[in-house]
């Protein structure tokens, strides 16, 4: 019997030898290549934007544009020849405005006061103007003060000045005259006058008489 048995066990203790035998790897058919000399397969990476139509990234909030500020043309004065007699003067500077507030004033009380006397007799009444305005208290100190002063210059009707025809040469060379009196740039023979008034009245003041200019007595 267990003669019988010998073979049997020794086939089973073959075969299971057999089943635990771990397999063998096959050798590599390709050779392996170093890590330093491997290179990466290119992979395609699709273009998401077209530099050409990319739209431009709009200005920051914080930063203003540049605005381009139109230059204001400068006006020039008229220039006046040193030295020249009234009328060049009178020439050289008529312009239909003033240019300010005050010489519109002054060139106002010119032109209705005298318009129709001679250019001495216009800057004498000009000069009293400017006498008043810079008399020190006695009178209002300015020309537009001087003007407005109650019951002073009968064309004066209110707050505001009449109108005057700009275009005029009466009322140019008012404007001219009234810039040669502000800048002082022609002497007057009234001097430092501060009254005047017409020959055809008498108002009997008890005052210095110093000129007499065409239809105009002066008196300080």
């Amino acid at each position: 019997m267990l003669t019988t048995l010998r073979p049997a066990l020794l086939f089973c203790l073959v075969l299971s030898a057999t089943s635990f035998v771990p397999a063998q790897a096959e050798p590599a058919t390709e050779p392996l290549v170093p890590v330093e000399g491997a290179t990466l397969p290119e992979i395609a990476i699709p273009e998401l934007l077209d530099l050409q139509t990319e739209p431009q990234l709009s200005q920051p909030a914080d930063e203003a544009p540049e605005v381009s500020i139109p230059q204001t043309a400068t006006v020039e004065e008229p220039t006046v020849t040193p030295g020249a007699d009234l009328a060049t003067m009178v020439a050289q500077l008529r312009s239909p405005e003033a240019g300010s507030r005050e010489l519109e004033c002054l060139a106002t009380g010119i032109y209705f006061e005298s318009k129709s006397e001679p250019l001495a007799g216009q800057l004498a009444v000009g000069k009293v103007i400017a006498n008043r305005a810079r008399s020190g208290g006695r009178f209002p100190p300015s020309y537009c003060g001087v003007l407005f002063q109650r019951g002073q210059f009968s064309f004066i009707h209110g707050r505001s000045l009449p109108s005057v025809p700009r275009t005029k040469k009466q009322w140019q060379t008012a404007v001219a005259l009234a810039k040669i009196v502000d800048q002082g740039l022609h002497d007057s023979a009234v001097g430092n006058a501060l009254f005047f008034h017409a020959r055809y009245v008498s108002p009997r003041w008890r005052l210095k008489r110093v000129a007499s200019i065409g239809n105009h007595v002066f008196y300080r």
